[in-house]
């Protein structure tokens, strides 16, 4: 299964993403019901409503995903405000688009869903080489074919809705041109960087001037250790809960025998062939021709079976196998059209088929090789058998025991103990636990919702367990603080390298920084002693030339400023000093105007495209309420808080 999933990994993404699309169809929106009250309401979208069971659905899929692609991914990411409104917006739009497609009769009609199929790449995985559907594939992944024609339709609708906007963008070769001047605006810079280093060396710090920066107050958060404690904790999940299940032998001979198909590898089989192509406009003499030809050639084969490599490369019309000598390699049921696939599957090794007709014309097939078939012993799988076995019993134990292990760390609030033995669960311990863990991986201590309650003040002075916190699918942790250490300072002895070393850092910063404005005030009174390097040409296309804020600052100056001298802060690297010179004329092609013009068009198409979607969540009242309203105006003022700084 696992070998499966990460062959088909693209495949999995997309129909993850048809997937978590809203649960309402286009064209049944409006009678959509709802409740009256707005309890558990996390948007609006005119009369629609977006629940909170729908959200968490969206959260876990998407998490899920993310899981998938990152294993080692920080858990905690999951439950930020910033990813929760990407998932929640999402929700919105889809009800926003749905709404306005249905107001706007829109529709995907079959010959449209056909034509996607067929051409995009996304489902390239899934069509077999005479372009059909690879049902096989397609069930493999839990899904039916009527699923994804529904879902494909709905995508392709609620795209119309947008899309007829977007495709409108244009812009004239002089707007494009004014654009690409303001963007790519080119200067004569000259530029010189005065580095910290430079100066720590001549830096010879005192003690009374160490015990100063010690006690100032700016210092006071490196200085000051972290809040931490030694917790314990318990979880509980399916893997726990596997190790006390137990199954008979002959409940997984039981499961064998009725699952006898599963453990059966698929037969797959290996045939060389010879095609007369026919094509579907051919005349009825042009196909008599072909099936003639056909015969000819089979005749040959009949007499003589070790001329088919050679008869293969000289009359075959199929460009992909005639030049290995006619060879298809191996393939299962469902991969080759219904005609070739009967007549192949009929055969046995070393055998010749007859002239089989399909729609690509006239074949003659050869056997080579048959493999798989066969059913796998009891003994291969029976591990295979228990594990799941196990992992289904302790799924379906799982909601009873959740509801015991949620009552028994509340009733028992002094203790894990009581519980994890009445469970059979381990209390497990770690040290050290940082509410604040940053890049320290704490396991299932990192979650933010474990964290809040593990060092709310009422839980961390008594030690008492928290509540039983989701952290995953089927997985919850209770957790009790046995030793707690709040934020404290740390000594000077004890960080007095840390102080020298950070000192003299931020003292050299303060040289270079004297130094390059004092050499700016010198150089522009005298331009003759300046010591700046040679002129170079600085835009946006040459991002990736200097440190990005020189070249933010060099562009920021206003124009008619020009020449302008200006010292640049580069943080820990130390300052730039700048003198822009002037504006060089911009040099560009008729070929590369072309190409901006229309990669511009699409710029303005998408603008005017997210333009009338913001028209369309005014005109159906998009609202956000409850735990959506929380997170949305979480997110606004850390955008804000950003922004201002």
């Amino acid at each position: 299964m696992f070998d499966f999933v990460r062959k088909h990994n693209r495949i999995l993404q997309i129909l993850l993403i048809l997937l978590i699309l809203p649960s309402f169809v286009v064209f049944g929106i409006q009678g959509y019901s709802s409740f009256a009250s707005s309890e558990g309401v996390v948007a609006k979208v005119g009369s629609q409503k977006i629940m909170q069971a729908e959200w968490d659905n969206a959260n876990r899929n998407v998490a899920e995903n993310y899981r998938a692609q990152q294993p080692g991914i920080d858990a905690k990411l999951f439950d930020t405000p910033e990813f929760k409104s990407k998932s929640l917006d999402s929700l919105v739009r889809q009800s926003v688009l749905a709404t306005a497609a249905f107001d706007q009769n829109l529709s995907a009609p079959v010959s449209r869903l056909v034509r996607a199929f067929a051409t995009d790449p996304r489902f390239a995985s899934l069509r077999n080489p005479d372009g059909s559907l690879n049902k096989q594939l397609l069930e493999a992944q839990g899904m039916t074919p009527a699923r994804l024609e529904a879902l494909l339709r709905q995508e392709l609708t609620l795209a119309q809705v947008l899309g007829g906007v977007q495709s409108t963008g244009q812009t004239s070769k002089l707007a494009t041109r004014a654009a690409l001047e303001a963007m790519f605006q080119v200067r004569e810079v000259q530029w010189m960087k005065f580095e910290p280093k430079t100066y720590a060396a001549q830096l010879n710090p005192t003690a009374e001037q160490l015990q100063a920066f010690y006690k100032d107050p700016a210092n006071a958060s490196w200085l000051t250790a972290p809040e931490k404690a030694d917790v314990q904790y318990v979880v509980l999940d399916v893997d726990a809960l596997k190790k006390r299940v137990t199954v008979s032998d002959d409940e997984l001979r039981r499961s064998y025998k009725e699952n006898e198909k599963r453990f059966t590898v698929p037969e797959e089989r290996r045939a060389r062939h010879i095609l007369i192509e026919v094509k579907k406009t051919a005349s009825a003499d042009e196909k008599k021709a072909a099936r003639a030809k056909a015969e000819q050639l089979l005749a040959q084969l009949q007499k003589n079976p070790s001329q088919f490599a050679e008869l293969a490369k000289k009359n075959s019309d199929d460009p992909g196998s005639a030049s290995n000598g006619g060879d298809l390699d191996f393939f299962g049921r469902g991969a080759m059209t219904k005609a070739f696939e009967d007549a192949a599957f009929a055969l046995k090794p070393g055998q010749l088929s007859g002239v089989v007709e399909s729609d690509y014309g006239f074949h003659i097939i050869s056997l080579t090789e048959v493999r798989g078939g066969q059913v796998q012993p009891y003994e291969a799988v029976k591990a295979q058998l228990e594990d799941d076995a196990r992992k289904q019993l302790a799924q379906r134990e799982f909601a009873s025991v959740a509801e015991k292990f949620t009552n028994g760390v509340y009733e028992q609030s002094d203790s894990l103990k009581p519980i994890a033995d009445e469970l059979k669960l381990e209390v497990q311990t770690a040290q050290n636990v940082l509410r604040e863990p940053g890049a320290k991986d704490q396991g299932v201590l990192s979650n933010r919702r474990v964290l809040d309650a593990l060092f709310d003040p009422a839980n961390r002075g008594k030690g008492r367990n928290t509540e039983a916190i989701e952290v995953g699918p089927s997985k919850l942790v209770s957790a009790r603080i046995v030793k707690y250490s709040p934020a404290t300072r740390q000594p000077f002895e004890a960080v007095q390298a840390q102080v020298r070393e950070r000192w003299t850092t931020a003292e050299a910063l303060k040289a270079a920084r004297k130094d390059a404005e004092q050499k700016m005030a010198l150089w522009k009174q005298s331009p003759d002693k300046s010591q700046l390097p040679a002129a170079v040409q600085m835009s946006g296309k040459t991002i990736y030339n200097q440190p990005p804020i020189v070249l933010e600052s060099a562009l920021r100056i206003p124009e008619k400023q020009l020449p302008a001298w200006t010292v640049v802060d580069l943080g820990a690297e130390g300052v730039a000093l700048l003198k822009v010179n002037k504006v060089v004329p911009m040099q560009i092609s008729d070929q590369e105007l072309n190409e901006a013009q229309s990669q511009y068009g699409s710029y303005w198409g998408k603008a005017e495209a997210d333009a009338y979607y913001r028209a369309l969540k005014s005109q159906y009242k998009v609202k956000y309420l409850n735990e959506g309203k929380k997170t949305m105006d979480k997110v606004t003022e850390s955008q804000k808080t950003s922004a201002a700084q």
